[in-house]
């Protein structure tokens, strides 16, 4: 898959099959991310691929807006470092393991944002880091009408040299 079409069809995934990501492709998302760019090259981020179901299962117990984790085959802890862009580095990151593995028609989802203090105890994460996300990946339950998003108009969001000018 392309990547403008992995752009354009992406879909936040909530219901997984019963069914493993195979090894290869967990290898190519989580090098995705590695792989990264960074500020000053920097690479503030830590990726604790997850997955034991039972581990899984607390995981969903304790991230209040992802429950359906404990259903995912498999889940990326991201945890980063306390500098300056690591929240932006980790986030670009995150977006590239999600196209990687979308790519190869394995589904997720972003859950959380910080304030995940609960998962450093459970994964062993050194209290120096922080979570910033738990991102939730597996076979979607449900075929997707992919690409059918409500978004705004480009003509709504794009300005071309000023605010406020047209972007045709």
């Amino acid at each position: 898959m392309e990547v403008f079409e992995a752009v354009r069809t992406v879909l936040a995934v909530r219901n997984y099959q019963d069914k493993p990501v195979p090894p290869d492709v967990v290898q190519r998302t989580v090098e995705a991310g590695r792989l990264t760019a960074s500020s000053m090259n920097g690479q503030p981020w830590h990726f604790i691929v997850v997955e034991n179901r039972e581990t899984l299962r607390q995981l969903g117990a304790v991230a209040q807006t992802g429950p359906y984790i404990a259903q995912a085959p498999l889940a990326i802890v991201v945890a980063i470092e306390n500098t300056r862009f690591a929240v932006s580095d980790a986030s670009r990151a995150i977006q590239a393991m999600i196209l990687t593995a979308w790519s190869e028609g394995v589904g997720s989802n972003w859950v959380g944002f910080l304030g995940l203090t609960e998962v450093k105890s459970l994964l062993g994460i050194p209290d120096e880091l922080n979570v910033l996300a738990i991102v939730p990946f597996g076979y979607p339950m449900q075929a997707h009408s992919q690409g059918k998003k409500q978004r705004k108009l480009l003509s709504e969001v794009a300005h071309r040299e000023r605010f406020g000018q047209p972007f045709e």
